[in-house]
C-alpha cells in the first residue's frame, strides 16, 4: 500500500471517529505514540491494530521509549529502564547490558504492535547545556557515545524494531530546550566536529532524527530541521548518513510560521518523513498536505531501513546462544542494583 511521507499523532487510547477518518484520507507512514495514548497493554496492542487495520500491516508505529524520564511505556504494566548515562558508568560492561535493555525495550514493544524506537540519543552534552538531554546520553565523550548508542540500536534491531538516532546533527551543546524554544549554537565549525562524530560513526544505521537547532556555523538562518545546508552538506555529506531521515517534531515550539510551511521546508531541505505528534487534526492536516507520498530515494530508505532490521533479527536467530529474556532482565536489573 502507498504511504504519505508523515507521522501523525493521536489524541487518547483509542482512535475516534475523526482520527479514523482523516487517517485514511492522508495514509500517514507512521503513527507516534505518546503517555496520552498507553493504558494497558490489551489497550495499546487495539490501539496498534485499529491503525493498521486503517492502512495496512506495512504501517509503521513508533515511539520515543529510551529509559529514564523519555519512558511512554512504564509501570505497573512495564518495566522502568534506566537512563541512558547509567551505562556509561558501568565500564567494560555498559555496551553489552546497553544492548541487552535495548532487547529487552524491543520484545516490550513488539508484544504491543510498535516497531520502531526513537533511540539511541547520540547526543553529546557540552558544559553548561540545557538538561534536556542531560541523563539522556550516554555520556560526555563523544567515542563513548558511539559505542553504547550502537550497542542499543543493535539490540533493538535484533528483537525487531527499528531504530532512530537523534537529534542528528547533535543536540548536545543546545542551552535551551527546543521543546520551548529555538536554541542557537554559537560553536565554531571546528569545535561541531565533536558532535558529529557519535552520527559518523553510526551512519549505517537505518534511521535518523533531525534537531531543532541552529548551528550558526553551518547556517546562521535556519535550524537543521529546515536546513538545505545542514541536511545536505553535513548530514548527509560529511556525516555521510544516507538512511531515513525524519523530523524532530514540528509542533514544537522551536519552529515558527504555519505548519504547511514548516513541513514544506522540511521536505525543500531533504528529509525524507516529517513528524507531527501532538494529534491535533488541523495542524496535522496541515503537514499531511505538505508531504508526499513516498516515492523514489525515500520509499528506498524505507525500505532499506526495515531490511537492514530483518537482517539483525536472522542474526540474532543463528546465534550461538539463543536470547532468553527471564535471564536477561534478571542480569539487567542485578547490574543496575550494583551501581545504584
Amino acid at each position: 500500500m502507498s504511504f504519505r511521507a508523515f507521522i501523525a499523532g493521536c489524541a487518547g487510547p483509542v482512535l475516534s471517529a475523526d482520527e479514523c477518518a482523516f487517517l485514511r484520507e492522508t495514509r500517514p507512514w507512521g503513527l507516534i505514540l505518546f503517555r496520552r495514548n498507553v493504558e494497558t497493554p490489551d489497550q495499546l496492542r487495539a490501539l496498534t491494530d485499529s491503525f493498521r487495520d486503517l492502512l495496512g500491516a506495512d504501517a509503521a508505529v513508533l515511539v520515543d521509549q529510551e529509559g529514564g524520564r523519555v519512558q511512554r511505556l512504564s509501570q505497573p504494566h512495564w518495566p522502568v529502564y534506566p537512563p541512558a548515562a547509567v551505562f556509561g558508568r558501568m565500564g567494560s560492561e555498559g555496551a553489552r547490558l546497553a544492548g541487552i535493555c535495548a532487547r529487552l525495550i524491543a520484545l516490550d514493544l513488539r508484544a504491543v504492535g510498535i516497531d520502531v524506537d526513537c533511540l539511541p540519543v547520540l547526543d553529546s552534552p557540552a558544559p553548561g547545556a540545557h538538561q534536556v538531554i542531560g541523563d539522556r546520553a550516554y555520556a560526555d565523550n563523544p567515542d563513548d557515545v558511539a559505542r553504547l548508542g550502537r550497542a542499543a540500536a543493535r539490540g533493538l534491531m535484533a528483537g525487531g524494531v527499528m531504530p532512530v538516532m537523534k537529534h542528528i546533527p547533535g543536540h548536545g551543546r543546545a542551552l535551551a530546550d527546543s521543546h520551548l524554544e529555538l536554541p542557537r549554537v554559537k560553536a565554531a565549525r571546528a569545535e561541531l566536529e565533536r558532535d558529529f562524530a557519535p552520527f559518523r560513526a553510526n551512519a549505517d544505521l537505518p534511521a535518523a532524527m533531525t534537531a531543532h537547532v541552529v548551528y550558526e556555523a553551518l547556517d546562521p538562518v535556519f535550524p537543521a530541521t529546515l536546513s538545505r545546508e545542514t541536511l545536505q552538506n553535513v548530514v548527509r555529506g560529511e556525516i555521510g548518513f544516507d538512511g531515513l531521515l525524519m523530523t524532530d517534531d514540528l509542533s514544537m515550539k522551536a519552529l515558527e510560521g504555519r505548519f504547511f510551511e514548516r513541513a514544506a521546508r522540511a521536505f525543500g531541505a531533504g528529509v525524507d518523513l516529517a513528524l507531527h505528534c501532538n494529534g491535533d487534526l488541523a495542524e496535522a492536516g496541515a503537514v499531511a498536505h505538505a508531504s508526499p507520498m513516498l516515492a523514489g530515494l525515500s520509499l528506498a530508505r524505507v525500505e532499506r531501513a526495515r531490511a537492514a532490521v530483518a537482517a539483525e533479527v536472522v542474526a540474532a536467530e543463528q546465534a550461538a546462544e539463543p536470547f532468553d529474556p527471564v535471564e536477561a532482565r534478571a542480569e539487567l536489573f542485578a547490574a543496575l542494583a550494583a551501581v545504584a
